[in-house]
């Protein structure tokens, strides 16, 4: 964002708008420093009972906000809406990350580590995520088509530029739709057209089931449906520890 933030240091009072950095947040030790978090804080379990749920990613609770006097708010380009960042960053130090790639993620793990007194956990989860991605097996010479859906009515896909995409690619998949870009909007017809050999339903943020696979068989009969763990697959906090033996099962689950 082109912006400098000066933040407290350490900061005691911390708004977390982003479920993933949340986590990591917990993860680092400082569950008691989160007074405020946002309604898909899903994880650790127990964390909207501890601290104050202040709307969701794309609609805050201002006056919530207010009323917990942060000293320091966290958000995520893609995941919030500008237009209630901006009007936080007029009252608040609001620290932003902006992750397309694994090294992104390493990065923010770190950064985040350093912002909030806690520089060596940053940095030592940090280095055993690298390290589990490391190990993971080269993808293979010919990567094996395929389609990540993330919503349905319309059908939606993450596409190019997009961390889902990266994720792909390391578990040896090729993105039939990575042309396009971010989260488009995908008829029927252009899925045919794209002929993926695989067709990945995340569980999130549409909770696709078993009982949406039939409906893609008759869309793209020649195609293998699956249902993925979308937290594994776009949550890039500390969550990633359990991502590269996450698609390393897939490889070797055909």
């Amino acid at each position: 964002m082109d912006r400098q933030v000066a933040v407290p240091f350490p900061p005691w009072r911390i708004v977390s708008l982003v479920p993933s950095q949340t986590e990591l947040l917990f993860d680092l030790g400082l569950g008691e420093r989160i007074v405020g978090l946002t309604k898909f804080c899903v994880h650790p379990d127990g964390a909207r009972q501890s601290a104050t749920v202040v709307g969701g990613t794309k609609n805050f609770d201002f006056e919530k906000i207010a009323a917990l006097k942060p000293d320091l708010v966290i958000g995520n380009k893609e995941e919030n809406y500008q237009e209630g960042i901006e009007q936080l960053t007029a009252k608040y130090p609001v620290w932003m990350s902006d992750i397309s790639t694994l090294e992104d993620a390493l990065d923010m793990i770190k950064r985040v580590g350093l912002l909030t007194g806690r520089k060596e956990a940053g940095d030592a989860l940090a280095n055993d995520i690298a390290a589990s991605f490391a190990a993971l097996a080269p993808p293979a010479a010919e990567l094996v088509p395929a389609a990540y859906f993330i919503w349905r009515k319309p059908y939606m896909v993450a596409a190019g530029s997009t961390f889902i995409d990266e994720m792909l690619a390391r578990a040896g998949f090729r993105n039939v739709f990575g042309h396009l870009g971010r989260y488009p909007e995908i008829t029927p017809e252009q899925l045919l057209t794209a002929a993926p050999q695989q067709i990945l339903l995340s569980s999130e943020p549409y909770p696709f089931a078993e009982k949406h696979v039939a409906e893609f068989r008759q869309l793209c009969p020649d195609a293998r449906i699956r249902i993925v763990d979308g937290e594994l697959f776009s949550w890039y906090g500390s969550r990633l520890r359990l991502t590269a033996s996450y698609l390393k099962s897939l490889v070797s689950a055909g």
